[in-house]
């Protein structure tokens, strides 16, 4: 699954016969919670700075068979399958219509907000601002609590995530970009904050 955020022209969502809806999963308790894979994830989407991480927005798909046309063994794949409100600012906030894919918000955006002995905290996702806590106190103190997510992650899986983004080629991560149809400066702008994120995770 590519951010959605990325993609201003077009519609991308994943789409197979094979898979059937089987609900959703759950950051404190999912299957995978506490291992080193569920901390990548947690470090890729400060990466993207996703501040919806609502359980909703995590779907659980059953595969009967594989994309090619031949039969494998039953299986479940988890994603987060909502990923609108990525590459723009790392909170809900009063410009969440139209500050989603937006590089100006994206470039002024912290990444790394504390490094410990083991542990590093991310900036993304942040605490709504306080205007939506004044015209909406359920959805600030619901999204207050999502915070966590971003913080406290062991320094050795960031950095191991970061090994694996840091694979991406350049042509590949400004492809994904250029896809979404953004202008050349916009394209270079993304991928140069995303390269230096990337090398951030790799120097913990």
């Amino acid at each position: 699954m590519l951010p959605g955020g990325i993609f201003r022209n077009v519609r991308v969502e994943r789409d197979s016969p094979a898979e059937k809806d089987a609900g959703l999963w759950k950051w404190k308790d999912g299957p995978f919670t506490g291992t080193k894979e569920w901390n990548g994830l947690r470090v890729l989407m400060s990466l993207i700075n996703n501040w919806d991480l609502k359980d909703v927005n995590n779907s659980i798909y059953f595969v009967k068979e594989a994309e090619g046309g031949g039969v494998s063994a039953p299986r479940y794949i988890y994603v987060v399958s909502d990923l609108g409100a990525t590459f723009g600012p790392v909170r809900l906030d009063m410009g969440r219509h139209y500050n989603k894919g937006e590089l100006k918000a994206y470039s002024r955006s912290e990444f790394i907000r504390k490094t410990e002995t083991d542990k590093v905290s991310f900036a993304a996702p942040s605490a709504p601002s306080l205007a939506i806590m004044i015209l909406n106190p359920f959805s600030y103190v619901r999204r207050r609590h999502m915070t966590w997510i971003g913080h406290d992650i062991p320094r050795q899986d960031a950095r191991w995530m970061g090994s694996i983004l840091g694979r991406l080629t350049p042509v590949q991560i400004r492809d994904a970009f250029r896809s979404g149809g953004y202008s050349p400066a916009e394209v270079e702008g993304f991928a140069v904050i995303v390269e230096r994120r990337i090398a951030a995770l790799n120097a913990l």
